[in-house]
């Protein structure tokens, strides 16, 4: 007899044999039970569960296998191993995002009105005959499919494995997505362009430094803009209040958040603001490298300082001071117009 604590992974062995088995009926009870055993799961469960339902994804039935991807980027969540889980994951992420552009497509030559929200309608099977059943399934999954990737995407690891070029084809799909319909989904599309060990020169106007950093999982430039603060001021090199420590671990790895008060205005060398609302991929390349100006902050800001995506670890480091001489060649890149301020 199994123990209660490994009856989720009992439920898991149970559905991979359904699925091996082709037994639909089977794949459903088993599939019921793993959600409903889920909470009480060990992290040891988890792990070797995650890796186990990823390996036999492509094999689900397609209606239920959304809601096994869901499950899998629990598992994820939880403690398994997002290498050995993200590469069915991401694969069937592409398929769908590509079927949910047909389906748009489809819809929009019938000219019968606004494509369907999946939130708001449900399913109709006769829609299966007109528009084709991976297209309207892909339609009416592709919440789920989202949030599975994004399980996957918050994790390092992963961004490393697929590179950016591998997420860049996921991207492309979901901004052809975006471009015909409203279901261009914003956590994704910034998941898909978070930045790892990139390096960033930032040029502080008022003292005429400068300084060499890299940036890692920072999914916004909220959480760029404190971290810069803490590097900076708290860091005794430029003038200023920095943000508290709290804030500053919130931005990096503490779960929750922190009300803090913006010291920058983050601009381009071209003088256009850089958005807190946008991402660091939003920060021009000059000469092979990421360039931000820092200017005071024309009126004051606040915000919830912490991390966009919450399982995704984020780091900015300070790797040296620029000497005056590197730094005023930096800022002859830089327009004397200071741009406009944030909204």
């Amino acid at each position: 007899m199994s123990s209660t604590t490994d009856r989720f992974i009992d439920a898991v062995f149970d559905f991979e044999r359904a699925v091996h088995a082709q037994d639909p009926q089977e794949q459903q009870e088993a599939h019921r039970e793993m959600h409903r055993l889920y909470q009480s799961a060990t992290p040891e469960e988890l792990a070797q569960g995650g890796k186990r339902l990823a390996d036999v994804l492509s094999d689900v039935q397609s209606g239920p296998r959304a809601s096994i991807a869901v499950l899998i980027g629990a598992c994820v969540e939880g403690g398994a191993d997002p290498v050995a889980c993200a590469p069915r994951v991401l694969g069937n992420l592409a398929k769908t995002l590509d079927n949910a552009k047909e389906f748009a497509e489809m819809w929009a030559a019938a000219e019968v009105g606004e494509a369907p929200d999946p939130e708001q309608v449900e399913l109709d099977p006769e829609l299966f005959e007109v528009f084709g059943f991976d297209q309207t399934l892909s339609w009416w999954t592709l919440d789920d499919w989202n949030r599975a990737g994004l399980a996957m995407l918050q994790h390092k690891s992963v961004r490393q494995k697929f590179g950016q070029a591998g997420r860049d084809i996921i991207r492309e799909r979901h901004d052809a997505l975006g471009e015909i319909s409203a279901r261009w989904d914003k956590c994704l599309g910034y998941a898909l362009i978070v930045l790892d060990d990139e390096p960033l020169i930032v040029l502080h106007r008022e003292t005429g430094t400068g300084y060499a950093m890299r940036m890692t999982g920072i999914g916004d430039n909220f959480q760029l803009h404190t971290l810069l603060a803490d590097a900076l001021i708290g860091g005794g090199h430029i003038p200023g209040d920095a943000p508290t420590a709290e804030a500053v671990a919130m931005c990096r790895d503490m779960p929750g958040m922190v009300h803090t008060t913006g010291s920058f205005n983050l601009v381009a060398p071209d003088g256009s603001w850089i958005w807190n609302e946008g991402t660091p991929s939003d920060i021009p390349v000059v000469d092979g490298t990421r360039v931000l100006v820092l200017d005071p902050p024309p009126y004051q800001r606040s915000w919830p300082a912490g991390r966009f995506f919450p399982n995704m670890l984020g780091d900015l480091t300070l790797e040296r001071v620029l000497t005056a001489e590197e730094a005023a060649s930096w800022f002859q890149h830089v327009s004397p117009d200071k741009g406009p301020a944030q909204d």
